[in-house]
């Protein structure tokens, strides 16, 4: 029990002061509430909490006031609940791959909802749409799918991203040309609100709610389970290689034009999923086709004339051989425990085709600049959009399925992810300008419009407002109003959260 400490001064009536400004406070006040709700937590100091609070990005390490571990919807709505009525911050962390440590809060003192303990899979052979709590990895979802009827989704190339934050934040990986982002996949989810009820958001209840957690999720609630559809998984999948000739900034320039000009006038088979993977000692054009292996390379060959590049590899597997080869011998069937960790930096972009007086300055960075640093540094360009692609297409954007996923746009012809590590040591403080000028030599030559960025690859150097302008674009202001209606004492806060507004 607290004794409150009363203040007195010669003038001011008497002010209590609030017990919960002491971390140490909050901390007995939430343990408490916790306990007494019946939700799981793990005891501070413990291996499950050292293993839970231990960052992807070594580079930012937050502490928590406390972790819950729920294994139900009803243990989510506890500790949705305790956080609420004590001025708690509440996060939810579904694999803790977030770039900026948002699933441990971006900051000190969040209650973080740990959700990997709730990570079954479960498929309806009769309608193929599949029930996946959100604490289930994306490699898991795709062996169990494959398992229980060879289906697939969308996921991306990594099996320990949680796909509560993959999924709700669009979702992109080497089936999306083919058939879109995680998002589109989402039928319906379970939502466990601010105020700590539990919502269905589908097409059909709380559509609203629905078309806001898809793309911009984390800052409506947690999510707890997903309903998603599912496609039959190709019998066939070919993984393959381009090495490209881009060895100075002329044929960087050069073939990237190429490259651009080809996609947008729909030259890209919607079977091929591609990417241009960057590195200090290699650039090359990576993907899966789904088909076979004879196919891709009559498909690929108007593209190899074009660039004046070869084919290095191509290789046949069927669904999940085809995801493994992309996890480069690691494990895809993951779950709890689960920890891979990096130090870092990295930042982000979407763009339309790139104007040439972008693609010199771009290209000459790349050369003059990138390949000057040492450290272990890659920049992805993923074929985002085109005539073609599964994420701009009619379907996709239709009324059932529309999305707060900003970049639906033909035009918007690539996602980037720029990352720069260090195998040992910290990162140094003199880094940072090494990605924000490479990004500077795109977005100083191109219109607002013409980019934006994405919060699945989170840059936390950025303040608020300029953060979730990138990220949201043309969606934030009807995001805002949502933020306000379903959240508007931000619970659901992070540093880089859509803040409400009326």
């Amino acid at each position: 029990m607290w004794l409150p400490l009363i203040l007195l001064t010669a003038t001011a009536a008497p002010i209590l002061a609030n017990p919960l400004t002491s971390p140490l406070n909050k901390r007995a006040a939430i343990d408490d509430c916790l306990k007494s709700a019946g939700v799981p937590a793990d005891a501070q100091g413990s291996s499950d909490w050292r293993a839970d609070v231990n960052p992807f990005n070594q580079r930012l390490p937050y502490t928590p006031v406390a972790i819950a571990v729920p294994t139900t919807v009803e243990h989510i709505r506890g500790a949705v609940s305790c956080a609420a009525k004590l001025g708690i911050k509440v996060t939810p962390k579904s694999g803790g791959h977030s770039y900026a440590s948002f699933g441990l809060g971006g900051e000190n003192g969040h209650l973080v909802v740990e959700l990997d303990r709730m990570s079954k899979v479960t498929l309806d052979k009769t309608t193929n749409i599949a029930d996946v709590q959100a604490g289930a990895r994306l490699g898991h979802v795709a062996t169990e799918l494959y398992k229980q009827g060879k289906r697939g989704f969308s996921h991306g190339t990594c099996p320990g991203v949680g796909v509560g934050g993959h999924s709700l934040h669009g979702g992109f990986g080497f089936s999306s040309h083919t058939y879109g982002l995680a998002v589109d996949w989402i039928a319906a989810a379970t939502v466990v609100l601010a105020n700590s009820t539990v919502v269905t958001a589908s097409p059909t209840e709380n559509p609203d709610l629905f078309w806001a957690l898809r793309g911009a999720g984390s800052n409506f609630g947690i999510v707890a389970s997903f309903k998603f559809n599912t496609f039959a998984a190709p019998s066939q999948v070919t993984a393959f290689q381009i090495n490209l000739p881009w060895n100075s900034a002329s044929s960087i320039a050069s073939g990237w034009g190429k490259l651009q000009d080809w996609l947008a006038a729909g030259n890209m088979p919607k079977e091929m999923n591609m990417r241009v993977f960057g590195s200090p000692s290699q650039t090359q054009l990576q993907g899966l086709y789904h088909g076979s292996s004879s196919a891709l390379r009559t498909a690929v060959q108007p593209l190899l004339s074009t660039l004046g590049a070869s084919l290095s590899n191509a290789q046949q597997y069927d669904w999940l051989g085809a995801f493994t080869y992309y996890t480069y011998g690691g494990t895809v069937d993951v779950t709890h425990p689960y920890n891979t960790v990096e130090t870092f930096y990295s930042k982000s972009l979407v763009t339309t085709a790139l104007p040439s007086a972008a693609l010199n300055s771009v290209a000459n960075y790349w050369i003059n600049t990138a390949k000057r640093v040492s450290r272990d540094w890659f920049i992805i360009i993923d074929m985002h959009g085109g005539p073609k692609s599964a994420i701009t297409s009619s379907t996709t954007n239709s009324a059932n399925y529309t999305s707060s996923y900003a970049y639906r746009a033909p035009e918007y012809l690539f996602l980037y992810e720029l990352y720069d590590r260090v195998n040992y040591g910290s990162y140094p403080s003199n880094g940072f300008s090494f990605l924000d000028g490479w990004v500077k030599s795109f977005t100083d030559n191109m219109k607002q419009e013409q980019w934006g960025m994405y919060i699945n690859y989170a840059d936390p150097t950025m303040k608020r407002a300029e953060a979730v302008g990138n990220y949201y674009r043309g969606s934030l202001s009807r995001l805002q109003q949502m933020k306000a209606q379903y959240d508007p004492n931000e619970v659901f806060y992070y540093p880089q959260s859509v803040e409400p507004r009326k």
